[in-house]
């Protein structure tokens, strides 16, 4: 069995920040704009060494995906920060209209996403941003899992030609992947081999899988883990060949069950390779105020819930 090392916990928004520096020195067509959040987003370093590419929109993110699909005329590659909730359903309309409906070249760059936002509650944890966002036509949409992935990311999606929908956290979580990967948009990376049941999971939950897949090894359970960074466009090929191989399926997110990852599994299932399949995931409701650890304990998105839901699927063969 692989075992993977901690290298020591870190909040994946630096991994943006980290990225979005190295892009500031490395690519002059990259411009940041930010909605009164530079060190929410990290995105002071870019700040400091580029401020003429640099733009403070303020409290006005709807303004901000405006005059960022407007960049993109001039050939500039305009990175946009702010909250998850901010940058998807305070300002649907202007993503849809201004950037998807036109395949405007916009990093919509978002933090602090999903119940680890912790003490802010409800209100900001938003729990269906991945859904909204897959939904839009030509919208690529990435979910990364720990710092060193999300600075990958970051740095990958400059070169991409479209709108990209770049989801990461606030909390410090383990840091786990390669130093300086190279990031393939749509490709999952299978992080563990296994016969008995497949753990397919995103964003902060991969870790969480990679543990879980420890405690069912040593129930004499083989488990094997794929890290799906990017949920639009899924890697189909690489989920079909394992569920051939397994059996069945667990799928966990730090999002609603309904518009997530699991949907998008389900329905590639449905159509390739109808296998049984369990979801970790919220079930349909909001969060609350809590620390990170709290939230993902009370709403299952943890370790213990992947091995139990992997029981359960494994009983379903």
């Amino acid at each position: 069995m692989k075992t993977y090392e901690n290298t020591g916990n870190i909040d994946t928004r630096s991994g943006f920040g980290a990225g979005l520096e190295e892009l500031g020195n490395s690519n002059p067509d990259v411009v940041a704009l930010c909605a009164d959040l530079t060190g929410s987003l990290k995105m002071d370093a870019f700040k400091n060494q580029h401020p003429d590419r640099f733009f403070q929109i303020g409290i006005a993110e709807a303004n901000m995906m405006g005059i960022a699909a407007g960049m993109t005329i001039g050939g500039k590659i305009p990175f946009t920060g702010t909250f998850a909730n901010f940058s998807t359903g305070r300002v649907y309309d202007q993503i849809r209209q201004s950037i998807a409906y036109s395949g405007k070249n916009v990093k919509i760059c978002a933090s602090h996403a999903g119940l680890t936002l912790g003490e802010d509650g409800a209100t900001h944890q938003i729990l269906e941003d991945l859904g909204l966002m897959k939904m839009l036509p030509g919208m690529t949409v990435i979910n990364t899992c720990d710092f060193n992935q999300t600075k990958a990311a970051t740095i990958a999606i400059a070169d991409h030609d479209g709108p990209v929908y770049l989801r990461f956290g606030r909390p410090k979580v383990a840091n786990f992947t390669p130093e300086n990967q190279s990031f393939e948009i749509g490709k999952a990376v299978k992080l563990q081999e296994g016969k008995d049941v497949t753990i397919v999971a995103t964003g902060h939950l991969v870790w969480e899988a990679l543990e879980a897949a420890k405690t069912l090894n040593e129930k004499g359970i083989s488990a094997e883990v794929i890290n799906i960074h990017t949920i639009k466009p899924l890697d189909e090929e690489a989920i079909v060949t394992s569920a051939k191989k397994t059996g069945c399926m667990v799928t966990a997110e730090e999002h609603n069950f309904l518009g997530g990852l699991g949907e998008s599994v389900a329905r590639t299932l449905a159509q390739h390779h109808p296998t049984p399949q369990e979801f970790v995931a919220t079930q349909d409701t909001f969060g609350e105020s809590g620390t990170p650890a709290q939230l993902m304990e009370k709403y299952g998105l943890n370790s213990a819930a992947i091995v139990e839901k992997a029981e359960k699927v494994i009983g379903r063969k």
